[in-house]
């Protein structure tokens, strides 16, 4: 009886730390089923070996900031049956897409010695935002369990099972007190996706929005909330420009509250 072929797995970096790919890594005995249900066929982060597409799954882990990357993307697409875009980076741009809201020749000039040599696009932009991609796992970096959940949903053709609601549902499920009640601590958690099993608001911290927009979040009411505990429209501009800045809902309200 011929052996069966396992699903090619590839995964891409493009502008990012890594901490993404790293969390796959990470996943230590789940990463052992996961090398037994696949053949990882291109992994530079874990292994030389480099097999031709095309790829049953492409997990890709990065913004899109150079005229290279903006071409290597699409040839990454072409060879990909299902694109998976993981982390903040790939998914809203990244903290690099901080960049987008100011000139960057400007940031250039200030940041290195020879400018001149610095081939870069305007602005950092998600993957989305040049092909089609068929999953965004959000999180900076991402839940390693998502990601095995989210590599084994389309490994075996089904919706992956991962949360779109907020990160208050975390905290009350595990009955941690709301800290913007409780001591009046700016959290975004109201307006996060949950992924993150809600860390922050466990040490008395208010959330900073790793895991982007969460599902139709209500950002105009929770600035009113934030201004009623003392916060000016400053601190909700740097607020909502962090790991997910360009993430549409995060950008639209960091925009109301600039200058």
């Amino acid at each position: 009886m011929p052996r069966k072929t396992k699903p090619k797995l590839a995964v891409w970096k493009f502008a990012s730390c890594d901490g993404c790919q790293l969390s796959l890594l990470d996943c230590e005995d789940e990463l052992l089923a996961v090398a037994d249900a696949v053949e990882i066929a291109y992994f530079p982060e874990a292994t030389s070996a480099s097999l031709k597409g095309p790829y049953d799954v492409s997990l890709v882990e990065g913004s899109i900031t150079t005229e290279h990357d903006a071409e290597r993307i699409h040839k990454v697409r072409r060879a990909s049956k299902t694109l998976i875009a993981i982390g903040a980076c790939a998914t809203s741009g990244g903290i690099q897409a901080l960049r987008n809201f100011k000139d960057v020749k400007q940031l250039t000039s200030v940041v290195y010695a020879t400018p001149k040599y610095i081939e870069t696009l305007s602005k950092s932009t998600p993957i989305a935002d040049h092909v089609f991609v068929d999953f965004e796992l959000r999180g900076c970096p991402i839940n390693k369990m998502q990601l095995v959940e989210v590599i084994s949903a389309y490994l075996n053709g089904r919706k992956p099972n991962v949360p779109r609601y907020s990160v208050c549902i975390e905290c009350k499920r595990r009955g941690t007190p709301c800290v913007m009640v409780s001591h009046g601590t700016p959290c975004l958690g109201p307006v996060t996706q949950a992924g993150c099993g809600a860390l922050c608001p466990l040490y008395q911290r208010g959330c900073f929005g790793c895991y982007g927009p969460s599902d139709a979040p209500n950002t105009r009411s929770l600035s009113e909330q934030w201004k009623a505990i003392g916060q000016t429209p400053k601190d909700l501009a740097r607020a909502f420009r962090t790991y997910n800045a360009y993430a549409d809902a995060f950008r639209k309200e960091g925009d109301l509250h600039e200058g």
